[in-house]
């Protein structure tokens, strides 16, 4: 398969259409590339700034036969894409990142095998497929502990945390689809993430690590870089680093972390694309994460992943985010990024905030102070 970059106007495939396709798309076209959201909806906010755009199911053979001969080479931008889908393109274009990496992050079963194989520690974990089994890992982890599905769960959905004897059975019955995952309750001082890109031709480039609040199970606030020890967030990114080589990943990751007391780090999730805690790289970076990942599927050279700025990343989610848009769009420091999404539901993502601030300057200030207004 060929290994020389897309000339320009050659067309990228990005399957699914939610934001993280739109910004991608969006960066596509900076650098000269046009593109072709596949998704099943016909309103997602990738069509709105695509060449292009398909709608059908992810395992309709026929529409994804003709998606295939309509693009130069796949990417997508959310991990739950029926492996099917890769199956059945995967002979016809070149996919990137490809099968081994989707079904790596798909399975929190094999994302952890393969962490503690990448040499990146973890928490003590358990697979469980039945109640006996949930008991035994119970009895070797202790509790608290938090019980997960293996798949599909995301922004806090698919879990619960087990405190007692008599959590087990009713969490066992609630969640699905099964086998199921027991994680250790990590007792951490601070949630980070490291964004790493690696190339077609083997190149890595990793951002500065940023430390991470949620609210509500989502994240919130991305603070970068972290205010952190600097060996913390420089293992981060080693870490990080160290994934993508590890998965001959072609594109964008995230790595989510723990920060212990003792300044020791546990990873927690993969993300094999664009991650919302990345979005400070649009305007604190030459290179944000959305063109490093569309310079690495059309097999460009990756740019650069220094922060030429500080910056805070604010999530604006539902209601009570849109309420903050006409403040923020008249402040000076503020870069506003929304998503076309029509209805602002509660707990649904419609943009993010960044703002931007002299670099080395956000350890020197308070959260008062940087999140005025914000």
């Amino acid at each position: 398969m060929s290994q020389a970059p897309l000339p320009p106007n050659a067309t990228i495939g990005i399957l699914g259409g939610g934001q993280l396709g739109r910004m991608s798309a969006l960066a596509a076209a900076e650098l000269g590339y046009r593109c072709h959201i596949y998704a099943p909806d016909a309103d997602s906010p990738g069509m709105q700034v695509a060449a292009a755009s398909t709608v059908a199911d992810y395992e309709d053979v026929a529409a994804l036969q003709a998606f295939a001969a309509a693009v130069d080479v796949v990417t997508f931008e959310f991990e739950n894409v029926p492996a099917r889908t890769l199956e059945i393109l995967s002979p016809l274009v070149p996919c990137r990142p490809g099968k081994t990496a989707l079904a790596v992050c798909q399975d929190r079963l094999l994302e952890k095998e393969f962490l503690e194989k990448a040499g990146v520690p973890v928490a003590p974990w358990r697979a469980v497929h039945s109640l006996a089994e949930l008991e035994s890992a119970v009895a070797g982890i202790g509790l608290p502990a938090v019980l997960k599905t293996t798949r599909l769960g995301y922004d806090g959905r698919g879990q619960a945390v087990l405190r007692e004897a008599a959590d087990l059975a009713p969490a066992f019955a609630r969640l699905d689809p099964k086998p199921l995952i027991l994680e250790a309750f990590v007792p951490f001082t601070q949630e980070l993430s490291a964004v790493a890109a690696r190339g077609l031709d083997g190149t890595t480039a990793v951002y500065d690590a940023v430390e991470n609040h949620h609210h509500h199970h989502i994240l919130d606030l991305s603070f970068a870089p972290a205010r952190v020890p600097p060996g913390a967030g420089e293992a981060a990114r080693r870490h990080a680093g160290r994934v993508a080589e590890a998965l001959e990943l072609v594109g964008v990751l995230a790595v989510e972390f723990f920060l212990l007391p003792d300044g020791a780090l546990l990873g927690n999730e993969i993300a094999p694309r664009p991650h919302n805690s990345g979005h400070w790289t649009m305007d604190a970076c030459l290179a944000s994460q959305f063109h490093q990942h569309i310079r690495a599927v059309a097999g460009l050279p990756l740019g650069s992943p220094e922060r030429h700025s500080d910056a805070v990343m604010r999530n604006l989610v539902g209601p009570e985010g849109m309420a903050k848009l006409p403040a923020l769009q008249g402040d000076h420091s503020v870069a506003v990024h929304l998503y076309g999404k029509a209805a602002a539901r509660p707990g649904r993502k419609m943009g993010h905030a960044n703002r931007v601030l002299p670099l080395n300057s956000l350890k020197d200030q308070d959260n008062s102070k940087l999140l005025a207004g914000l």
